[in-house]
């Protein structure tokens, strides 16, 4: 009921108090806002504001949904935002090491475990297919791959796609006893490298369709279970703690929307 409202950028501002911040900025967007007032990893007064990264992705990954809103047809490609998506993860640790506000593990995009997959039904999926249970793919945020963490709920599939990335390739026969010993040993430790069951079987029987030795290979195994793990891109640099008086008014960034 605003004369020539059309000429007027519709700007929305809104806090997280009932965990809505994000459902409430995207109904706004359909009604025709057009600048979102929002912050990385959520930070901000009370329960912080409407995450961008969240906000971001969405209309990224349901872009053919909200093409139309932007008078746009269904499957144009142009992207909706002018966020480089692939600089979400890094600026999000940034943010969190000069804020000292750590990231919760389970934060949808940016979190640790917002890619992690440990319950063996999830990781045979991952494995089989992506699709299954991810809507993101990992390096569209930034990162280099997902992450799939061993542990006692995890499956034969994960055991044995972990030990071929090592160079191994078991018989039916050693996958079996090398799955009941990892089984065993990650009931007392809540996540281990597979390679670690072979520190205690290294003695016993151990076979490979590779042409070594069984000593030789048992050696390899036992070796690559000392070493330590590979660097995960999931793993975040400890937050700095907080300086006293640190706050200053921040303004607000530039429309995450044109």
């Amino acid at each position: 009921h605003v004369p020539n409202i059309g000429e007027a950028v519709i700007s929305v501002h809104g806090h997280n108090d009932l965990g809505l911040a994000v459902a409430n900025f995207l109904e706004a967007v359909k009604n025709g806002a057009r600048q979102l007032e929002c912050t990385i990893n959520g930070i901000g007064e009370r329960a912080g504001n409407a995450s961008l990264e969240e906000l971001v992705m969405a209309l990224h990954v349901r872009r053919r949904y909200y093409n139309p809103f932007f008078g746009r047809e269904e499957d144009s490609p142009t992207p909706l935002t002018a966020v480089r998506t692939e600089e979400i993860t890094k600026t999000s640790r940034l943010v969190s090491n000069l804020t000292g506000m750590v990231v919760q593990p389970n934060k949808a995009i940016v979190g640790a475990n917002a890619f992690a997959h440990e319950s063996g039904i999830h990781q045979d999926g991952v494995l089989k297919n992506r699709l299954t249970y991810e809507i993101i793919d990992a390096q569209t945020v930034g990162l280099s791959d997902n992450r799939i963490s061993l542990g006692k709920l995890s499956g034969r599939s994960a055991v044995r796609a972990r030990l071929e990335e090592l160079g191994y390739d078991l018989t039916r026969e050693d996958l079996d006893e090398a799955f009941a010993r990892f089984k065993e040993l990650a009931d007392r430790k809540r996540a281990r490298s597979p390679t670690v069951i072979w520190r205690r079987s290294s003695a016993n029987r151990c076979s490979s369709r590779k042409p070594v030795s069984s000593s030789s290979w048992c050696r390899s195994a036992a070796a690559a279970a000392c070493a330590p793990p590979p660097p995960s891109p999931f793993r975040m640099k400890r937050a700095v703690k907080p300086r006293a008086r640190q706050w200053a008014p921040v303004r607000w960034m530039p429309s995450a929307v044109p």
